[in-house]
């Protein structure tokens, strides 16, 4: 059955088009009473459906949030999700969801759909890059958010700011103090821990593994330890179980004669939870156990690691509460780029997973 009309409904009710549009599509101009609820009873008479593009144009809004993640399986970006979700459902509106794997290429391509569907604003979240590789699909991203801002959408981006964009109006960041958390992190272990330390990281040029591997250093620095390794891999779990099996095969190769491990041979800080639990998995496989073999700590404080075990030691953010705020800075009350959003604090959790450290 093909659906109704709004030509259709205004014929029932005795009205033009245009006043039962005003009516069904939310206008600012309102008939009377009478006549408007003649037009909705016409419309559940014949089961109407509103046309949400209609409305938009109507309301000047469509109701809609667009939402930016590499990885929505990923637990720091399912976090974020459900916080946004949370602001949106606050402001009456719908989120529409995009996975880009990261990459500025798909970011732009997300921020141009949800342009063309008239989205009222987009919260990007995910770490920036300053690969050399990745400076022509920079400049594209920063264009398209630039032309979007310009015909009044509203953009937050959780971390750093997208690189090279400039539009002033209906943009915020909402900054994450990853550099000096990962330093807090480093002194806490440097306190207890007197061999030696390996970072496990993303790739270079990535903005937030980058920052938190320069923390950590200058935490190191600050105690008076030596520079820790850096292992260099994919920013996933993937990531961290490569690295953890280059690891796992020097642990082994300093055992005693007998073939026990003489002890902790390092202490690993994994530059995300989910490095970390892929490293911890490759030390198990090989027949490591943490803390004995070596301690292992992560950033972001994951909802996973309620199920992990040992405990893993790691700094907590308030993830959710970023979506929430990332949210609430692009509604229309909340100001433009003056009106910056609060700041974000973390705290540093060490749990069993360095109790050897």
């Amino acid at each position: 059955m093909a659906a109704s009309t709004l030509t259709e409904v205004a014929r029932l009710a005795g009205v033009s088009p245009a006043t039962a549009s005003r009516v069904l599509n939310g206008s600012a101009r309102k008939p009377g009473k009478d006549i408007a609820d003649r037009v909705r009873q016409a419309a559940d008479s014949l089961g109407y459906i509103p046309n949400a593009q209609a409305q938009g144009l109507a309301k000047s809004s469509s109701g809609l949030i667009g939402l930016i993640v590499h990885d929505i399986a990923d637990p720091y970006f399912a976090a974020i999700a459900r916080g946004v979700q949370e602001a949106a459902r606050e402001q009456r509106k719908m989120v529409l969801l995009a996975t880009t794997g990261g990459a500025p290429a798909e970011e732009k391509e997300a921020v141009a759909a949800f342009a063309a569907r008239r989205a009222d604003s987009i919260v990007i979240a995910g770490s920036r890059s300053s690969r050399t590789e990745d400076q022509e699909d920079n400049a594209e991203l920063a264009a398209e958010l630039d032309r979007y801002c310009r015909n009044g959408g509203r953009v937050a981006v959780v971390g750093h700011p997208v690189v090279g964009a400039s539009a002033q109006d209906g943009y915020h960041v909402v900054a994450v103090p990853n550099q000096e958390l990962a330093g807090a992190l480093a002194a806490k272990l440097a306190a207890h821990w007197g061999g030696d330390f390996v970072i496990i990281g993303g790739p270079e040029g990535l903005l937030t593994s980058d920052d938190r591997i320069h923390g950590f250093q200058e935490g190191l620095a600050k105690a008076g330890r030596a520079p820790a390794e850096i292992l260099r891999s994919s920013f996933n779990r993937a990531g961290g179980y490569e690295a953890g099996l280059k690891l796992a095969a020097r642990i082994k190769g300093g055992s005693t004669g007998t073939g026990e491990p003489a002890g902790p041979k390092m202490c690993i800080f994994a530059v995300n939870d989910v490095m970390a639990i892929g490293a911890a998995a490759a030390l198990r496989a090989e027949g490591l156990r943490i803390p004995r073999d070596a301690a292992i700590a992560g950033f972001d404080d994951i909802e996973t690691l309620r199920d992990f075990r040992p405990a893993l030691s790691t700094v907590s953010l308030p993830l959710e509460e970023i979506g929430r705020l990332a949210t609430r800075a692009t509604a229309p009350l909340a100001g433009d780029g003056d009106s910056a959003p609060q700041p974000i604090t973390g705290e540093v959790t060490l749990r069993r997973s360095t109790e050897a450290a």
